[in-house]
Parts: C-alpha cells; sequence; structure tokens
C-alpha cells in the first residue's frame, strides 16, 4: 500500500534531531552464582540458541561504538528471565524457572528485569531532554534452522507497520542493505512480527511515532558464526545504511 503523504514517507521526523539507542537483551547466557544449583542439569539448554542470541551482543557494541550511542546490554541468561517480555507473558520465565514458588520468580523480576527496563527508560528520557526523536535498535539474532525448517533470511527487521516512520525507515533500510550487499537477503517482519510483545511494543505504548522508531534487528546465527573478516564486514554494512538511512550524526568510528 502506498504512503498517504510526504510525512508518512520520511525515514525521520521532518526537522527532527535523531538520536540511537541500541539495547540487547539476550547477548549471554551467564548464571548468577545464586542460581548456579538451578541450571546445574541444563547446560545443554544454556549453550543452545534459547540460551543465548549468539552474535547479538557483538552487533550491538559495534552499532553504538560505529555512531557514538547510548546501549543497555544484558549477558544474563533470558532462560533465569526474558528482558525482552513484559511482566505476565507465559514466556517472561522458562521451564527453569518458571515453577518456581512466586516470591522467588518475584524477586528475580526486581532484581535483574526492572534493573534493565529503569536503564533503558533512563536512556529514552536523556534523549528526550535533548529534543531528540529515538530510533532504537533492539539487537536480536535467530537460529538458522527452527523445528527442522530453514529460515529463508539473513537479516529481519522487525517493526509495526502502523506506525509510518518505523516502517518507512525498515523500507528504506531495506533498501540501502541490499544495495550495498545484493547478495544480502534482508526481509522485513520475518522471521517474527515486529508486533509482537517485547521492549519496543512496550516503548510504543508511551511514545509517538513523531519521536519513537523502535525496531528489532534480527541477525541469522549462521552470518554471526562466519569467518571473523565477513562477520566484521556486515556489522560495518549494518551501522553504515542505518546511519545513511536514518539520518544519524556522524558521532563514533565506521572503524570495527
Amino acid at each position: 500500500m502506498a504512503m498517504s503523504s510526504t510525512r508518512k514517507a520520511e525515514t525521520s521526523p521532518k526537522g527532527a534531531r535523531v538520536g540511537l539507542l541500541v539495547t540487547c537483551e539476550h547477548g549471554g547466557n551467564r548464571v548468577p552464582t545464586a542460581f548456579s544449583s538451578l541450571f546445574r542439569d541444563h547446560a545443554s539448554l544454556l549453550d543452545s540458541h534459547r540460551g543465548i542470541d549468539f552474535g547479538s551482543l557483538v552487533m550491538a557494541q559495534s552499532l553504538a561504538r560505529q555512531h557514538g550511542a547510548p546501549k543497555v546490554t544484558s549477558d544474563v541468561t533470558r532462560l533465569l528471565v526474558d528482558l525482552n517480555r513484559s511482566v505476565g507473558h507465559p514466556r517472561l520465565f522458562s521451564e527453569v524457572t518458571r515453577t518456581l514458588p512466586s516470591g522467588a520468580r518475584d524477586a528475580i523480576i526486581e532484581q535483574y528485569w526492572q534493573p534493565y527496563r529503569r536503564q533503558v527508560d533512563d536512556q529514552v528520557e536523556s534523549l528526550l531532554a535533548e529534543r531528540r526523536a529515538i530510533v532504537h535498535i533492539s539487537c536480536h539474532s535467530f537460529t538458522p534452522v527452527l523445528a527442522g525448517r530453514q529460515r529463508q533470511t539473513d537479516i529481519g527487521l522487525l517493526y509495526d507497520p502502523a506506525r509510518p516512520w518505523e516502517r518507512a525507515l525498515c523500507i528504506a533500510w531495506q533498501q540501502a542493505l541490499q544495495r550495498l550487499a545484493p547478495a544480502l537477503r534482508v526481509r522485513r517482519n520475518y522471521p517474527y512480527e515486529g508486533r509482537n510483545d517485547g521492549l519496543t511494543r512496550t516503548l510504543r505504548k508511551r511514545l509517538p511515532d513523531a519521536c519513537y522508531a523502535g525496531i528489532e534487528l534480527e541477525v541469522n546465527q549462521a552470518i554471526s558464526r562466519c569467518p571473523p573478516d565477513q562477520w566484521r564486514t556486515l556489522r560495518r554494512q549494518l551501522g553504515q545504511t542505518l546511519a545513511s538511512v536514518a539520518r544519524l550524526p556522524r558521532s563514533g568510528s565506521l572503524a570495527d
């Protein structure tokens, strides 16, 4: 469907200064010492794609470094608590932790989930105080094969199609990546839907389209396991194209 106005085709709000925020909710598979006994028999699960988004932390660090942007990251395994899920979501806790007493689960939320969300909120408020429109990139990765089915993309850009700025930004980012690296498979709202429960959806409820665009960047884990030079090139390409389509100020270094 064609966009109905020039305003909706903009990849940044007209006249707005744009600030980048980078987050990574599933950057590691670290188990805090207090819970080591709980995970003693789950080593293989921790080392699987369910325990960690392989490559996502490096991706987040790279994007933040390239643009001198604030970042909020976590290396605690999502099998303890999923920082990208809302409280009350059925997958906030994994099979390892969801059977804990309610008091123990509440304590996990208070100790890990709430501080992470507060850090994100603080960065959002700081950017808004600088009168910046926020481009938020939430870095994730996905397993190449799930339930026996091969995922048909290298890069996924997840967004809410009802948000004009997010939609225009992801279309432009996809096109820029395909021009720069034609062999790269880039799809929008795949392998997941951008409107699913998550940190970006939570922030959308508070922040209007004119000042917030929340995009989940999904990278195929097969790429993050490529030779280092190829993986480094992709990170540089993602940062370069994002800067051009989002009109980000050049305050960092493209060297990675």
